[in-house]
């Protein structure tokens, strides 16, 4: 069995993910994905004293970026941000456009 690195194959996975991305900033949220790069890290450090709150932030972002492209609906999207635990919705709240899925 080779160790040999796939060349091609990380090619084609990367521009899949790169169309994936694409679709997601022209998609129902990017607005909102504007608004989440637009986060400081003071204002993310702001929110846990590690890095658990990087790694949400991180997961945030991708969960956004799969609603806007698979055009999720208000709804969906607060349950998949709720999944990802306290410190995401907390996140979520920091974004104008996120915080109004959970003032209702």
């Amino acid at each position: 069995m080779s160790n040999e690195f796939d060349l091609e194959a990380f090619e084609a996975d990367l521009d899949a993910s790169l169309k994936r991305g694409r679709e997601a900033f022209d998609g129902k949220y990017k607005k909102q994905l504007n608004e989440l790069a637009g986060l400081s890290r003071a204002e993310i450090d702001a929110i846990t004293p590690d890095i658990t709150d990087l790694q949400k932030y991180d997961d945030l972002i991708t969960v956004v970026k799969e609603a806007s492209r698979v055009n999720l609906s208000q709804a969906q999207l607060k349950q998949q941000i709720e999944k990802l635990g306290e410190i995401a919705v907390k996140i979520a709240k920091r974004i104008p456009s996120l915080v109004e899925l959970f003032a209702a």
